[in-house]
């Protein structure tokens, strides 16, 4: 094949899009597929433990708006800053290397201190939960 045929194929709005058609068929094909044949090929049977609402393999006992320790919140919000941070690092790090590459140390540095003050200010959060006793599990 050519040079020039294969630019034809490339540039063309319908090649371009075709495999991301085809890839959400079969993720929905698969998806639907699955259910379809559960409901066919399940068990069907039922019953009073079938029934019953499962909780982590507990036995649900008592109101379900029973108040929880602060803490367990908490640590989830914690998880989710952490986790949000490393979102952020990501698209910091590839635009930090590109300015390192191209020499252009002003804006650099001044992403490196953007970057400090951030994990900083995560840092403090960090120690003030620490200090709070967050993560005692008593």
């Amino acid at each position: 094949m050519n040079s020039a045929m294969l630019a034809d194929q490339v540039t063309s709005p319908v090649a371009g899009w075709t495999p991301v058609v085809l890839l959400m068929l079969i993720g929905v094909g698969f998806a639907a597929g699955n259910v379809a044949l559960s409901l066919f090929l399940g068990p069907k049977r039922t019953g009073p433990g079938k029934e019953m609402t499962y909780e982590s393999g507990m036995v649900p006992v008592g109101d379900a708006r029973r108040r929880f320790n602060v803490r367990y919140y908490i640590v989830a919000m914690i998880f989710l800053v952490f986790d949000v941070e490393i979102v952020f690092l990501y698209p910091w790090a590839s635009i930090f290397a590109k300015h390192l590459k191209e020499g252009d140390r002003p804006a650099g540095t001044l992403l490196l201190l953007e970057m400090i003050v951030f994990v900083a200010i995560l840092l403090v959060a960090y120690v003030y939960a620490w200090g709070k006793g967050v993560f005692r599990w008593d």
